[in-house]
């Protein structure tokens, strides 16, 4: 199986970052357009544009050195699919690990993705270092 992964130093306390991965405010970095439960158990929706949602997601875990969600629904490339964003203070803040796992086997939709994470992860970053995000649609195109 298939996986992108992305690690990202952000100076800022591992706290600020769970909040920013674990409430559906502090979410908005990826979009503005969420809805459900992002405690451990609940269900989130992504939307992107279209009155439905772009991307349900599971909340397996909801801790504060770990967020993991599991894919529901959206894309068939992601169904069945866990993402997971381990959180571990470092000297400069922060050490995010992202990791979107069981992807079936690599193809171009895959390459997409995993520019597009980086790209939100750095605007994830950005926020927490005092600028300011990219989400959707305020994002690059890829």
């Amino acid at each position: 199986m298939t996986e992108i992964k992305h690690r990202v130093e952000v100076a800022a306390p591992k706290e600020r970052i769970f909040q920013a991965l674990s409430t559906r405010e502090g979410l908005e970095w990826w979009t503005p357009t969420i809805e459900g439960d992002a405690s451990a158990g609940g269900r989130l929706a992504f939307f992107f544009g279209r009155p439905e949602a772009s991307a349900v997601m599971e909340v397996a875990a909801a801790a504060p050195d770990r967020v993991a969600w599991r894919c529901v629904g959206g894309p068939e490339e992601w169904v069945g699919t866990s993402l997971t964003f381990d959180l571990k203070s470092s000297e400069k803040g922060t050490t995010l690990l992202f990791t979107h796992a069981g992807w079936r086997e690599p193809t171009e939709f895959t390459a997409h993705c995993s520019t597009k994470w980086a790209y939100h992860l750095l605007g994830l970053k950005a926020a927490m270092e005092g600028g300011s995000a990219t989400p959707y649609p305020q994002g690059q195109t890829i």
